[in-house]
């Protein structure tokens, strides 16, 4: 399934259904899953990339257990707006999964998300680098799921109030 507005996505989901938050990148993919009822997002875990078929198996198969309605992935735009090498693994990252795992899904600009996480996790949690480094992807992945749960929540406002 090719990649919807975030409006779109939120149209095929159904009630109870949760949204999984992807942060991709080389290495690891960092996981959030949204409660049932779309308003938080919280870390899940964070995978090692492998193979793109054992990472597509794993996705799945959290899929399947958390009842996920639809995906959000994190598109890593630069700051001046523009579409570099990383988007373009992030979207054939998507295509990919699309072709496997039959769901809906959008994309959320990223910017700056890993940097925002990271600071925060300095400054309110004192963590260790190493600790750090842990949690990071599923942090960032969550924050990026939260951004566009905030959206469909504006939107629903918008709607609601019309």
């Amino acid at each position: 399934m090719s990649a919807l507005e975030l409006i779109e996505l939120n149209d095929r989901l159904g009630p109870n259904q949760r949204l999984l938050g992807l942060d991709v990148g080389s290495k690891t993919v960092g996981l959030a899953l949204s409660d049932v009822t779309r308003m938080i997002a919280s870390p899940y875990r964070t995978l090692r990339r492998a193979r793109f078929s054992e990472d597509a198996k794993a996705l799945g198969e959290i899929v399947a257990r958390e009842e996920v309605g639809g995906l959000i992935l994190g598109l890593p735009v630069s700051m001046d707006g523009s579409e570099g090498p990383r988007c373009q693994s992030v979207r054939q990252f998507a295509a990919n999964l699309g072709e496997v795992i039959d769901l809906p899904m959008a994309f959320w600009d990223e910017r700056l998300s890993t940097a925002a996480v990271e600071r925060m996790l300095i400054r309110e949690s004192d963590m260790t680098r190493k600790r750090r480094a842990e949690v990071v992807d599923k942090a960032a992945a969550a924050y990026i799921l939260q951004g566009a749960l905030d959206a469909l929540a504006r939107i629903g406002q918008q709607d609601g109030g019309a």
